[in-house]
């Protein structure tokens, strides 16, 4: 079955394979069926519009996605993600008030592991301590050195992680300063990786989310701050203020990995 996949845009994550399309169909066009595939709630407009528009194909018009709430099965390979990024499990048993996981994926689902180095896991350290030894062998088995794109939650980590991560070299380690209750757990979580010398360079990194109820700017700042200060380099995550000029600049500013690392070398070094 000719199966072609369209996306309403594009990313480093979109596979790349010659069954994919970002627009309507050509003349040349042939297909079985059609998935329009949508990540973003903001680009259900324009996937709606290529759905339609590929009808005139085929009837077999699929339109889904992490957009529309899908609750994900088992991982593919390269069918709606790239090849090297791999998803090893679903779900976060955390119910918290600014994330959607929970509420579309429910809680934490063990997948079948495929090979792949870019681990987009919600939360891995969720996972079973069987698992997580199964997936680690996995991502030491890569040529590429391992990126924990989907994130590893500080609260989670211990030293028998970060002896797994001192073996595993990572390119890069995504955490999150989502609420205060946050703060502690990096906090420890940066003095493990630093003692066990798995921080090289910036591939530390953590999500701060930023612009919610009761937040000011000035707070916003003292939690980037406080992220540097634990070892990792911030990036600001924009919840709400999207029509704020104020909020967008001040997040554009801590989302631009320059400007944050010549921020990061002020606050360490007292120089750029």
């Amino acid at each position: 079955m000719r199966k072609i996949r369209v996306f309403p845009r594009k990313t480093s994550a979109t596979p790349d394979d010659d069954m994919v399309r970002f627009d309507t169909p050509t003349f040349f066009d042939e297909a079985d069926e059609v998935d329009v595939s949508v990540a973003f709630t903001w680009d259900i407009p324009v996937a709606e519009r290529l759905a339609e528009a590929w009808m005139s194909v085929t009837d077999r018009v699929r339109v889904g996605g992490v957009a529309y709430g899908d609750r994900g099965d088992e991982f593919t390979p390269g069918l709606y993600l790239k090849h090297g990024h791999v998803i090893t499990s679903r779900g976060c048993p955390n119910k918290c008030w600014f994330c959607d996981v929970h509420k579309r994926e429910g809680g934490i689902r063990e997948l079948k592991i495929h090979d792949g180095y870019i681990l987009q896991d919600s939360n891995i350290l969720a996972t079973s301590i069987e698992h997580q030894v199964a997936v680690f062998e996995m991502l030491e088995r890569q040529k590429e050195r391992p990126r924990f794109n989907g994130g590893l939650e500080a609260a989670l980590l211990t030293e028998w992680h970060c002896e797994w991560l001192k073996r595993l070299k990572p390119k890069t380690m995504w955490f999150a300063y989502d609420t205060p209750n946050d703060y502690e757990p990096l906090v420890l979580a940066g003095r493990m990786l630093a003692e066990y010398g798995v921080i090289s360079g910036h591939n530390a990194l953590c999500y701060v989310l930023i612009g919610y109820k009761g937040d000011t700017i000035d707070k916003a700042e003292i939690r980037l701050n406080q992220t540097i200060d634990a070892g990792f380099m911030p990036q600001a995550m924009l919840y709400n203020r999207l029509d704020d000029k104020n909020w967008r600049r001040f997040q554009r500013e801590w989302a631009n990995r320059w400007i944050v690392a010549t921020k990061i070398n002020i606050r360490k070094h007292g120089k750029a």
